[in-house]
């Protein structure tokens, strides 16, 4: 078998470049050792800035909780922390009530239009006023009670049971008022003497 001595020329390359590779294996191990005295000296923040997705944790953390995951997860120790776990499940979502399947929010309902109620006919109208004016009395001795009555330019005379103008009967004469009832219409009312 052969080594490859018969060229010395490929011998002496060979010879330079396992003196290269042993230089640069020496380094190597020269700056891992001082790496880790560097970084424990150096400040938190590089940590944090090294580790781009920490920073993100960190900058979305919107209460004291949060970011004290964010801290805790930063950290490249892999054993299971139970503290997280039991702090995950804890945490409870607090929606905002909208709903994330639907790009837009759908219109409150509109109140369907209450009909009005129908009470039944309206009410008739109330009846006219007897218009007559009682302005006085007329006594003759051993005669019944009579009253003046007045419409417009027309004086009537009538006692108690009589009819007036083919429409209005007197009830009850009183010293001070008198009670007609509308043949018409069946209403009563009180007419004051003036």
């Amino acid at each position: 078998m052969k080594l490859g001595t018969e060229s010395k020329k490929k011998l002496g390359i060979m010879a330079a470049l396992m003196v290269v590779a042993a230089i640069s294996v020496g380094r190597t191990v020269v700056t891992l050792g001082a790496k880790p005295a560097a970084l424990a000296a150096a400040p938190a923040t590089t940590r944090v800035t090294a580790q781009p997705s920490a920073t993100r944790v960190v900058a979305a953390a919107r209460d004291r909780r949060q970011i004290q995951v964010a801290e805790i997860t930063s950290s490249l120790d892999p054993t299971l922390r139970l503290d997280l776990l039991k702090l995950g499940e804890s945490t409870e979502y607090r929606g905002s009530g909208r709903n994330i399947f639907k790009p837009h929010e759908e219109p409150p309902p509109i109140p369907e239009p209450v009909a009005p109620a129908v009470a039944g006919p309206p009410a008739p109208p109330p009846p006219p006023p007897i218009n007559l004016k009682f302005f006085g009395f007329a006594n003759h001795v051993g005669e019944r009670k009579k009253i003046f009555l007045a419409q417009g330019e027309d004086v009537f005379v009538a006692g108690e049971g009589e009819i007036v103008n083919r429409r209005y009967r007197v009830l009850r004469i009183n010293p001070s008022s008198v009670e007609m009832e509308d043949l018409l219409t069946n209403h009563r009312q009180t007419i004051p003497l003036t």
